[in-house]
């Protein structure tokens, strides 16, 4: 026996409803996927539970590029037909919504906040979860990037500094040898170092030889004198008498 044909109106149990939303929804979305794929169409599905809770399907990478070419669609009609009431018209639609996307945009930035995550399923969660790893891991990314410039220009400046003070110290190592090895190469000038000249000129002078005295001896000369008196004497007493 088949089912019965549905009533189309609100369906007053709590349960029952929300069973028969996740049940449309899913297929809902299946239907756009096939659609998009067996008639290469661009979908782009959005769909809001009673609590707000949003549901979308794009057939293009982001929903933007669909929302995108949809604002630039209608943008071309309304310079075509461009009535009063028309316009006017447009203009509370658009506003509707940019009103929607930025109301959703302000609900996702408070999620990724940690707030207003009872409204969301398992699959949501996790789909939050990986959100925010790929958006740490691109952050940390960046950090490290920027943490090895930094690094690096730090290196940089180590050895400019390093060669710098080497390039000093060599240079004062050489003005402290400069004066020593001149000291030691210039030639000894006896005009120039009276000194020098005065220590040479006395060098060459010899001293004056020592006058020697004679030596008196008293004993030996007392009985010379003595010899020399015995001697007349025995001369005298030879001389004959006339």
């Amino acid at each position: 026996m088949g089912r019965g044909r549905v009533q189309l109106r609100r369906i007053e149990n709590n349960i029952s409803r929300q069973v028969t939303f996740s049940k449309r929804r899913t297929g809902l979305l299946k239907k756009a996927h096939e659609i998009s794929v067996l008639c290469d169409a661009n979908v782009a599905l959005i769909v809001f539970s009673n609590k707000g809770k949003l549901f979308e399907y794009s057939s293009e990478s982001s929903m933007e590029i669909i929302l995108e070419r949809y604002e630039q669609k209608l943008y071309a009609e309304r310079q075509s037909v461009p009535t009063g009431s028309d316009t006017q018209a447009n203009l509370s639609l658009e506003c509707s919504k940019l009103t929607s996307i930025v109301e959703t945009l302000r609900r996702n930035l408070r999620q990724f906040h940690g707030e207003e995550l009872d409204t969301l399923s398992l699959r949501d969660l996790q789909l939050l979860e990986q959100q925010i790893g790929t958006s740490l891991k691109r952050i940390r990314t960046r950090k490290n990037k920027l943490m090895h410039e930094s690094i690096s220009l730090l290196q940089k400046r180590e050895r400019a500094l390093q060669d710098q003070n080497n390039m000093l110290a060599k240079k004062l190592k050489e003005k402290e040898q400069t004066p020593f090895e001149h000291a030691l190469q210039e030639p000894q000038n006896p005009a120039k170092n009276p000194s020098s000249s005065s220590s040479s000129s006395s060098s060459s002078v010899q001293p004056p030889a020592t006058i020697q005295f004679p030596s008196l001896t008293i004993g030996g000369s007392y009985e010379a004198m003595e010899g020399r008196n015995k001697e007349v004497e025995l001369n005298l007493n030879l001389v004959p008498i006339l």
